[in-house]
């Protein structure tokens, strides 16, 4: 692998999952086709680490994800199984058999007609699989009230985006044909054949046809690596994915020993409370996700744009700068694949990386496998001001929205966190007061961003151990990119002190956290009370599905175990 990257294999399981998965590779993407005029200087990401090189039959190199991704039957709407990139199969047909041939084609599904309005006027994809980005206004005409804050694009476009059903209609990549494996047995759509608990997700890699599918995979994309730190999971928390998320944890703890496994437990937006079933479930299966998944992976991290984990339904959080609709998946996935980008930058660096394996020990001691995350999307700088400027007027306030369902974190107390601030021009970085003019806070006087950063941290948690890294390189938020943001910030997404320029945002500085706090106690521990007051005789079907009543005790205990991992006095001291 050239330059040594320290390579990871992401595995990618369910519906949620692919939207969070489709943005994220998106935005892995923008950021690979950069213009040659870009600003932020080359090399402070390693594209390698997340992609592999390969070539077709016909002798064209490609480059694509190191991915495995299962999904449903039904789910991958107008995307070809194997990718299309590199089987010609009238070709290969052409080979094995040297007769006459007929050709019976399937009829493909049409491409959502929103998004193909959409690409073809934000982009383009050529012949050659790359996608060209062209840069439009937010809109023209006379502006409403409604769009006077938000802009044109953000209103013309809410409205269609709820036709999006299915995450492959954007993704705008090539894949590996080894990429993709559909599990048959069960339907993405209708209200039959769902899978819907968690025991219906061990039993998939239970399946001698899953599991070597899977095993195949797995060999494939392993063997050709030179260095490889871990694997990441995104993982529907929500559904039975969180079973097949637990099992495919435990093969990777058992056949990559000492390798980093972070898995990110992914939850739509807020749920209805008409809607039973669906929260029972959602309840248990994230219940007995969170404990399985933690006792086979090396960190695990809840995303979710709603309020709570439990069975009280609490309204999503909020963005300033942000104007989303929670119970669109493509404006939930966009917003959690941009939090994601930014706090996995420390394992992706090419300069000094830390690896998944290190990063997981900062913040897991102590059985504190179970961490939190935040992001400030995007990170208020106006341009007229330097980093401790806006750290200063953030005051002791939490400069993240939380983003792992643990309601509100002020008064928690934090163990261990990893903090990466990016996008900021190098410029902005220190402060740029006349010599002599007295100082408003400690933070002026530090010489470097890095510094100015750190110290921050220090004020607002003395004594936690933190690790922090600054970039100069922003999250790219180009289309199909939901237009969520405000008129108020510029194309490099700062906060604008002057009118709108009417250009559309490309790319945002980010400020993303993860963290072992005691939020934790609050959370998992108002779960375990939740589970224990299910009255499970009600909910058969779900133990049908191959739990046991033993199964739901043992969940609980573990649960209540990791609940108190995060009392507030469980410090590094103890």
């Amino acid at each position: 692998m050239a330059g040594g990257a320290r390579e990871v294999l992401t595995l990618q399981l369910g519906h949620f999952a692919g939207f969070v998965g489709a943005h994220w590779w998106n935005q892995q993407d923008a950021a690979l086709c950069r213009p040659t005029d870009a600003k932020e200087p080359p090399g402070e990401l390693c594209p390698d680490v997340l992609y592999r090189t390969g070539r077709t039959l016909h002798g064209q190199e490609t480059y694509t994800p190191r991915l495995i991704l299962m999904d449903l039957k039904g789910s991958l709407s107008s995307l070809k199984q194997d990718g299309g990139l590199y089987r010609d199969k009238q070709l290969d047909a052409a080979i094995a058999w040297q007769g006459k041939l007929t050709t019976h084609k399937e009829e493909l599904y049409p491409k959502n007609p929103y998004l193909q309005d959409l690409l073809s006027a934000e982009g383009v994809l050529n012949s050659d699989g790359i996608w060209r980005v062209k840069s439009i206004p937010n809109g023209t005409g006379e502006t409403s009230p409604d769009t006077a804050k938000w802009g044109m694009g953000q209103t013309r476009n809410m409205e269609k985006e709820g036709s999006i059903r299915v995450w492959s209609d954007f993704l705008r990549i090539h894949l590996h044909p080894r990429s993709i494996c559909m599990i048959q047995k069960y339907n993405h759509d209708g209200e039959a054949g769902r899978l819907e608990a968690f025991g219906q997700g061990e039993s998939i890699l239970k399946e001698p046809k899953y599991l070597e599918e899977l095993e195949d995979r797995l060999h494939f994309y392993v063997e050709e690596c030179d260095y490889l730190q871990g694997f990441q999971i995104l993982c529907d928390l929500h559904n039975g994915f969180s079973g097949v998320g637990a099992k495919a944890a435990e093969l990777l703890q058992d056949e990559y020993s000492g390798r980093g496994i972070i898995t990110w437990g992914l939850l739509p937006g807020p749920y209805r409370l008409g809607e039973p079933q669906k929260n029972i479930y959602r309840l248990l299966n994230t219940a007995f996700g969170l404990v399985h998944l933690s006792a086979h992976s090396s960190l695990v991290c809840p995303l979710s744009l709603g309020g709570s984990l439990g069975l009280q339904p609490e309204p999503p959080v909020n963005f300033p700068h942000l104007q989303y609709d929670a119970a669109l998946p493509f404006h939930c996935g966009a917003i959690l694949a941009t939090a994601l980008d930014t706090v996995t930058v420390p394992y992706r660096l090419c300069s000094s990386p830390v690896s998944m394996v290190h990063l997981a020990d900062m913040l897991n001691f102590s059985g504190k496998k179970v961490v939190t995350a935040g992001a400030t999307i995007p990170f208020p700088l106006v341009p007229s001001q330097s980093l401790p400027d806006t750290l200063m007027q953030l005051g002791e306030a939490t400069p993240w929205t939380p983003l792992s369902a643990c309601g509100d974190p002020s008064g928690t107390c934090c163990f261990a966190q990893s903090v990466v601030l990016r996008g900021l021009d190098r410029a902005c970085h220190t402060s740029q007061l006349t010599p002599g003019t007295p100082l408003p806070s400690p933070l002026h006087a530090c010489t470097t961003g890095e510094e100015v950063l750190a110290q921050y941290l220090q004020q607002q948690q003395p004594g936690v151990r933190s690790s922090s890294h600054l970039l100069l390189t922003p999250c790219k938020v180009v289309p199909p990119y939901p237009y969520l943001f405000s008129s108020s910030l510029s194309q490099q997404g700062l906060v604008l002190d002057g009118p709108p320029t009417g250009a559309a945002v490309e790319s945002i500085p980010v400020l993303g956290a993860l963290r072992s706090s005691s939020s934790l106690n609050r959370t998992l521990g108002d779960l375990a009370k939740d589970l224990a007051k299910l009255d499970l005789r009600r909910w058969a079907s779900f133990m049908d599905a191959g739990v046991e009543q033993d199964d739901l005790e043992e969940t609980l205990q573990e649960l209540r175990s990791l609940a108190q991992c995060y009392q507030s006095g469980n410090s590094l001291m103890d």
